[in-house]
């Protein structure tokens, strides 16, 4: 597939439908360097997911039935804001741990709504079972290409808008939004792959040198928590670099970002931005590095509780 190809089309088809997110230079998190970061927090539904499900829609023939999405909160809002966008029924499918404030992000969009007990895999099971019964087309939250060349958007915008950096760290939950780099960049920047040591799917895969099963935990695995990473950028990643962080890190990147900027991000946002301050990715002397914040829907929502 040519991945840079179906990336420029998918930037061209959600113009108007996503939003165009601002970057930022930072030299006051605590570093001994500047941190280029892209605000993908700003993004409708507070996700960079939004990218992935109005460029499945808007290249798909959606049937009567609608759209189907299994999703740990995020990638659920998206899909659901899409098709309410673009006037397609939703239905829709969270785990418990996907929290009160994105379980009620996911409601108020209008969609149909089920959330089960366990996590995201029982989501996804319930989304298939739906799939098969009424012939609802599934919207995959990061392992189909129409997701993942949504996704890359985000880095040929942020290419586009005047990315300098030599080296871009990016949270990984089941893989699309890490895919779309790689396959955007094509090696002509390095890409570090940034997971909770409790929920790390790609790591695990790495490290095993195939796709294997994880525990998921952790108080980033409403949205970092597939079991399982995608084939697609498993298939993509090899070779890659991939560390881990510990939740302490997480959150004192969160701190660390409301203190410095009063931007205020869920764990998962502040994941990749973890791995500088725990130091679980060291810069080599020169090194331009840059994070993407990905995702802001914090639990519980500070204002309405």
């Amino acid at each position: 597939m040519n991945w840079k190809c179906e990336i420029s089309a998918a930037a061209a088809r959600i113009v108007g439908h996503a939003q165009v997110t601002p970057v930022m230079e930072s030299t006051a998190l605590g570093l001994d360097y500047p941190v280029e970061m892209k605000l993908e927090h700003l993004q409708h539904t507070g996700s960079f997911k939004a990218r992935g499900a109005f460029n499945t829609l808007l290249s798909s023939d959606v049937p009567e039935a609608g759209v189907v999405a299994a999703s740990g909160g995020n990638h659920g809002a998206a899909a659901a804001y899409a098709a309410r966008a673009l006037g397609y029924p939703a239905k829709i499918f969270v785990p418990e741990i996907a929290g009160p404030s994105k379980i009620a992000l996911i409601k108020q969009t209008g969609a149909d709504l089920s959330v089960v007990s366990g996590e995201y895999a029982n989501a996804l099971t319930g989304a298939q079972e739906h799939e098969e019964a009424t012939g609802a087309m599934q919207i995959h939250a990061y392992d189909a290409p129409s997701t993942v060349a949504g996704q890359g958007t985000c880095f040929s915008e942020w290419e586009a808008q005047g990315l300098q950096a030599d080296t871009v760290l990016v949270a990984v939950g089941g893989g699309g939004l890490i895919a779309g780099a790689l396959a955007w960049f094509d090696g002509t920047r390095k890409i570090v792959a940034v997971e909770p040591a409790t929920s790390c799917a790609l790591n695990a895969a790495l490290q095993a040198g195939e796709m294997v099963d994880v525990t998921v935990s952790g108080i980033a695995a409403n949205a970092l928590g597939a079991r399982r990473i995608g084939s697609i950028c498993f298939g993509l990643a090899q070779g890659m670099t991939s560390v881990l962080v510990t939740d302490e890190a997480i959150a004192e990147a969160q701190q660390r970002l409301w203190r410095a900027h009063r931007i205020l991000v869920e764990p998962a946002g502040a994941t990749a931005l973890a791995a500088l301050i725990s130091g679980a990715y060291q810069p080599t002397p020169g090194e331009r590095v840059a994070v993407l914040i990905c995702g802001g829907n914090i639990s519980p929502d500070p204002l309405n509780g």
